[in-house]
C-alpha cells in the first residue's frame, strides 16, 4: 500500500508508492556520452572564445571557469526594478559561468581523478567567495548537469555552473524557514540531530567517512536520491568545506560509481545548498542562519519523469523506498 511521507525540513508530502517500483537497475537507459572530441567545443587548443566562453575567470589545476557566452545572468547594465501594477521586474543582474572540469574528453566526473574532483569543489568555493562581494548578489548556486535528461547538452565532456543571482530561490527560503522553526522550538540544528538519527537508524545510509555522509532520504522525491551532509556544523559552503575537499570529492566519485555500474549510467544532477547572504555577505535578513541552518548537497539521477499530478498538486511520487534504493546502492559491486 502507498505510504505518505512528510519531508521535516520543508513541510513538503511524497507519496512512497511501492507496489510501482519495478527492478531498480532497469530503471534509466545508459547516456550516451560517447562523442567525438574533434567536434568538442571545450577540447581546442585555445578554449577562450570557443563556444561562446569568454573571458577566462580562474584557473585552478585542471579546472578553469569561463564566463558563459549565453548567459542568464550578467552585470553589464545597471540594476533597475519596476513595478507594472501586480507585477514586478527586474533586469538579470548576476553572473553566469561554467567550470570546465577537465582538459581531457571526459564526460562524466565519476571518471576524473580524485584531486581533481576535489579542486573542482575548491573552485565552487573560490567563485563563491568573489561573488558574495558583489552587495546586489543574494545566492550562489553551484550544480552539474549529466546527460541530455539532465539538462545537459550532447557534448559529452565534463563540465558544472555557476549563476550569481540577485534574489533568494524559493526552494532555499522554505529549507531557510523550515531549519529556523525546528531551532526555535529544539535550539538545536535540524540537520545536525537528521544525522543523528540517520547514523543510529542506518536503513537509509549509502556511504560515510570521517566528515560527510550520504543517504537517501526519508521523504524522498525520486528514487535513488541522495543527500550528503557534512557532519561539521556550518551553513556556508565556501567556509565548511575548506580543508575537506578531498574527502567530499572521495564520497561524490564512490556515489556517482554506484549509478554508473548499478543503475546503467543514468543522466543525473547535483545541486550545492548553501546559506543565501546579502550586503556584501552578511546575513541581516536571516541573523540565526549561522545556527540553525546546514550546507548540504542533493544528488538526484533522472530516472523518471514529473507528471500531471506531481504538478498540479506538489506532491512527489517515489516508486521505491529510499530504504531499498540505499540497501541497492551499498550492495552494488564497483
Amino acid at each position: 500500500m502507498p505510504q505518505l511521507r512528510k519531508d521535516s525540513i520543508v513541510d513538503r508530502w511524497v507519496i512512497v508508492a511501492s507496489e510501482r517500483g519495478r527492478r531498480q537497475a532497469a530503471f534509466a537507459d545508459p547516456v550516451n556520452q560517447q562523442t567525438d572530441p574533434a567536434s568538442c567545443p571545450f577540447c581546442k587548443p585555445d578554449i577562450v572564445g570557443a563556444y561562446g566562453h569568454t573571458p577566462l575567470l580562474l584557473t585552478n589545476g585542471q579546472v578553469r571557469v569561463f564566463q558563459s557566452g549565453t548567459p542568464f545572468f550578467m552585470a553589464t547594465e545597471p540594476y533597475t526594478c519596476q513595478k507594472h501594477g501586480l507585477y514586478e521586474a527586474c533586469s538579470s543582474w548576476g553572473s553566469h559561468e561554467v567550470v570546465l572540469e577537465t582538459p581531457d574528453h571526459v564526460a562524466n566526473m565519476a571518471d576524473l581523478p580524485l584531486d581533481d574532483i576535489g579542486k573542482i569543489f575548491s573552485t565552487y568555493a573560490q567563485r563563491m567567495l568573489v561573488h558574495r562581494k558583489d552587495p546586489l548578489i543574494r545566492y550562489v548556486l553551484a550544480y552539474k548537469n549529466y546527460g541530455v535528461a539532465a539538462g545537459s547538452r550532447p557534448i559529452g565532456h565534463a563540465r558544472s555552473q555557476i549563476m550569481a543571482i540577485p534574489v533568494n530561490p524559493v526552494r532555499v527560503k522554505d529549507k531557510i524557514y523550515g531549519a529556523k522553526r525546528y531551532y526555535d522550538f529544539h535550539e538545536r540544528c535540524l540537520f545536525c540531530d537528521l544525522i543523528h538519527q540517520e547514523r543510529k537508524d542506518g536503513q537509509r545510509v549509502v556511504l560515510e567517512n570521517g566528515e560527510f555522509l550520504a543517504l537517501t532520504p526519508f521523504a524522498s522525491r525520486f528514487p535513488f536520491e541522495i543527500c550528503i551532509i557534512p557532519k561539521r556544523h556550518c551553513c556556508d559552503f565556501a567556509q565548511g568545506i575548506a580543508g575537506y575537499e578531498g574527502q567530499l570529492a572521495q564520497m561524490i566519485r564512490e556515489l556517482l560509481m554506484r549509478f554508473k555500474c548499478g543503475l546503467n549510467d543514468p543522466a543525473y544532477n547535483y545541486v550545492i545548498q548553501s546559506a543565501p547572504f546579502e550586503g556584501g555577505g552578511g546575513y541581516k535578513e536571516y541573523p540565526t542562519i549561522e545556527e540553525d541552518y546546514h550546507w548540504h548537497i542533493e544528488l538526484m539521477p533522472r530516472l523518471m519523469r514529473v507528471a500531471g499530478f506531481e504538478r498540479g498538486t506538489g506532491f512527489y511520487i517515489n516508486p521505491i523506498p529510499p530504504e531499498m534504493t540505499a540497501e541497492f546502492l551499498r550492495e552494488v559491486r564497483l
